[in-house]
């Protein structure tokens, strides 16, 4: 028990002095100290503890030599809490006001790579998602020849992969309430948008069955017409997948087409 108490003692001394020390860090005015504090917070992955020191430093080394280098640390440290939406401005930000630092291909880098630890599941909003692509198409761009190419397209492939399975997600929703006409559009923006898609067999069929039920839901002086699509889309499903699991249920649904259009035939002989 007494031991327990003096290790208590100790532990509780220690964050006193730990704390006492920073209070002496932030209330400094010794710009030298400050940022070895802060580097040694920042390299001992007290990031919450470096990052307050360096957004003070920023404005005491504005116009010095010191500048580039606190400005770096900051930004890191916004990445290192986890703070991805304000790590990505200030690693922009960087880049701009430092274009020819030797930090300026690294943080545009991990600026994109904060866009992509913000893309979520691809079921909910892909607006991050977009950007992530976009930003590091931009790094790829400004350094084709970087050793973090092939990193950067492995990131893109994984983040594409979320935009087209959203995109087919979206397109069965529209199947399975029965919006047929919404369901065409989306699954025809799906392979327009990703024509090497893993989903291209399902969509095909999808298109087929949508076909069918919205024409056969439709008046009167449309069906023929929508009829027409349905057996297109079955030639087109055939032809690119003729060996398909899904292709007697497409195969009824051509059939039923071919039935209403050859009797519609007959009424008007």
């Amino acid at each position: 028990m007494r031991n327990f108490f003096l290790f208590s003692f100790v532990i509780v001394l220690l964050t006193l002095t730990s704390c006492g020390e920073y209070n002496k860090v932030l209330k400094s005015n010794d710009i030298e100290y400050k940022y070895t504090k802060a580097l040694e917070y920042y390299n001992e992955d007290k990031c919450y503890q470096a990052l307050p020191i360096f957004e003070e430093l920023i404005g005491m080394v504005r116009g010095t030599m010191r500048a580039e280098d606190v400005y770096y640390y900051y930004a890191q440290s916004h990445y290192c809490t986890g703070d991805y939406y304000l790590a990505n401005y200030y690693f922009k930000n960087f880049v701009k006001t430092f274009a020819k630092s030797s930090h300026t291909e690294e943080c545009l880098f991990l600026a994109a790579m904060c866009s992509y630890k913000l893309s979520p599941n691809y079921s909910l909003d892909q607006m991050d998602t977009r950007t992530a692509i976009n930003e590091f198409q931009l790094f790829i761009d400004r350094y084709p020849y970087s050793e973090l190419k092939d990193s950067c397209n492995t990131m893109v492939g994984q983040l594409r992969y979320k935009l087209e399975k959203k995109s087919y997600e979206v397109a069965k929703l529209y199947v399975k309430t029965e919006k047929y006409k919404s369901a065409i559009i989306s699954l025809n923006i799906s392979l327009k948008d990703f024509p090497d898609t893993e989903y291209r067999e399902d969509i095909h069929f999808l298109l087929v069955k949508s076909s069918f039920l919205y024409a056969q839901g439709s008046i009167a002086s449309k069906k023929t017409d929508r009829f027409n699509d349905t057996i297109d889309r079955y030639y087109t499903f055939v032809a690119h997948f003729p060996e398909s699991a899904l292709l007697g249920e497409a195969e009824r649904y051509f059939v039923q087409s071919q039935k209403y259009l050859e009797e519609q035939n007959s009424e008007n002989l």
